[in-house]
């Protein structure tokens, strides 16, 4: 999480552009955005410079053409003339940015970035900003990524229609546990700013750097046929581009979609790892939802439509991590029951990990798990792993501060390293602690129900109390003393 002095430096900014007469937040947090990525993007150049020099080589593919150079960051922000200033980023240096993914359409980026529009409406605005934006830290990628998650938490509109921003720690843990591999088409269809694409990309360059740049012909794949996003709000596409493009992901696939309108039924059976937090929203008119995913589960509830959705999309063999409302794993209607049913029974649930309410504070105080599973259409569950997390490293208050290491204030270790041994040690596991497996048959024999409540057993200590005839002759000798107390309190007021 980013520390109190970055949120205040954001704060402050972002009461600069509210005085300043940017009072939409949306059109705050792209602006703001806007100002990041183009620091971001100077900083990136200086790390490709001070590499050229350690080799002794030409820098390699640079952001900046040595005719641009007036346009970077370190040079505008130096100009002592507020409008100076101002023609140089609104006339040069926003044209750069909006241009940078290649001309027309010819990637992801352009496309987003085709409509968007430079609107800080005045030098004396811009310089502010920019003077608070220079000193934020941008260097670390978790900062930079938490940086974002704060800023999307200040807009107004957060946690309405369901919409919840993933903690970084906990899309990284999701990540972890999938294990992405270069081969792997992943997707999100409900992206937002791409943080789950962002950190599978990083999961694959941490890991498999070597595999991912072994020649052309994987760079390529890596860069455009590796990630999927989809999303409806072109902000938040914009963001993602972005946000993408600023780790090393050049043309990611994107789009404009309402992932379950009839619109975009025909998409199915592509990807092989679904990575998602979707909103879920309440119910769907059904005229607006696609018949394939009626087909699926009869309902217009968004949490069941997002998961047939999943399968949908989803290749045989496919994996799937995302976080679902705890309704999912208990709803008592026909269609909670028939998707948990074809969830056991048609392809293979591997594992479910229930998360404290906290997790998502402050934005929402909801109860969610993250749901595991394999398409395989033909079955496979043989048990279902469950994990009881009951810490995730931070406060479960609204503050969300970090707590010191251990098991006790952070589980998160302890999901991954047992979710490794789900098919081993764990099964040896009883259901008084914290991570179990449960046989399918017993899931069948409840109903499918997948709440880890149902299954988990509780040790109740046993306690040895006095007997009633002690306690009575104990109350007696009080009732004694405490007569004995008043009778010499009312000698001493006679007296």
């Amino acid at each position: 999480m980013i520390t109190g002095t970055i949120k205040h430096q954001v704060d402050r900014i972002w009461d600069a552009f509210w005085s300043g007469g940017i009072s939409n937040p949306i059109e705050v947090i792209e602006q703001l955005t806007y100002l990041l990525f183009i620091k971001r993007l100077d900083d990136l150049q200086t790390l490709k410079e001070k590499k050229a020099n350690r080799i002794g080589k030409p820098v390699d593919s640079p952001i900046y053409p040595p005719a641009q150079r007036h346009l970077r960051w370190s040079v505008f922000k130096d100009m002592g003339d507020a409008s100076a200033m101002y023609e140089t980023v609104a006339d040069e240096v926003f044209p750069f940015i909006r241009n940078l993914g290649g001309a027309g359409d010819d990637s992801t980026y352009a496309r987003h970035m085709k409509d968007a529009r430079f609107t800080i409406p005045n030098a004396g605005l811009l310089a502010k900003v920019v003077d608070m934006v220079n000193d934020i830290p941008m260097d670390d990628r978790d900062t930079k990524g938490d940086l974002y998650e704060y800023m999307l938490g200040k807009i107004a509109t957060a946690g309405q229609n369901g919409q919840f921003r993933t903690p970084r720690h906990i899309i990284k843990l999701m990540v972890d546990m999938m294990a992405p591999t270069p081969s792997d088409a992943i997707c999100d269809p409900a992206c937002g700013t791409a943080g789950f694409l962002v950190a599978a990309a990083e999961y694959l360059q941490d890991h498999h750097a070597q595999a991912i740049h072994k020649d052309a012909k994987s760079t390529r794949r890596f860069n455009e046929e590796t990630f999927f996003g989809f999303d409806f709000d072109s902000t938040m596409l914009r963001i993602g581009s972005m946000n993408m493009l600023l780790h090393g992901v050049e043309n990611p696939r994107i789009e404009n979609r309402d992932s379950l309108s009839e619109g975009h039924s025909g998409v199915s059976e592509e990807f092989s790892l679904i990575l998602a937090n979707p909103p879920f929203a309440g119910s769907l008119d059904d005229e607006s939802v696609a018949s394939d995913l009626q087909a699926i589960v009869k309902t217009r509830k968004t949490e069941l439509l997002f998961v047939a959705l999943f399968l949908r999309l989803m290749k045989n063999g496919g994996r799937a991590a995302v976080i679902v409302p705890d309704g999912v794993l208990f709803g008592s209607s026909k269609a909670h029951k028939a998707l948990r049913q074809m969830l056991v029974e048609e392809h293979k649930l591997d594992g479910i990990v229930s998360m404290p309410s906290g997790v998502f504070k402050p934005y929402a105080g909801v109860s969610t798990a993250i749901l595991l599973f394999t398409k395989t259409s033909s079955g496979g569950t043989d048990g279902v792993w469950f994990y009881d997390m009951q810490a995730d490293g931070f406060s479960l208050d609204d503050k969300r501060n970090v707590l010191p290491d251990g098991h006790d204030n952070n589980n998160l270790p302890d999901v991954l390293a047992r979710w490794a041994e789900r098919n081993g040690s764990e099964k040896q596991r009883a259901r008084i602690d914290q991570s179990f497996v449960v046989p399918k048959a017993d899931i069948a024999a409840n109903g499918y129900d997948l709440s880890i409540n149902r299954y988990k057993e509780v040790v109740h200590a046993a306690v040895e109390y006095e007997s009633p005839q002690k306690i009575l002759a104990d109350l007696k000798v009080l009732e004694k003393e405490i007569l004995a107390g008043v009778e010499e309190l009312e000698g001493m007021l006679s007296a």
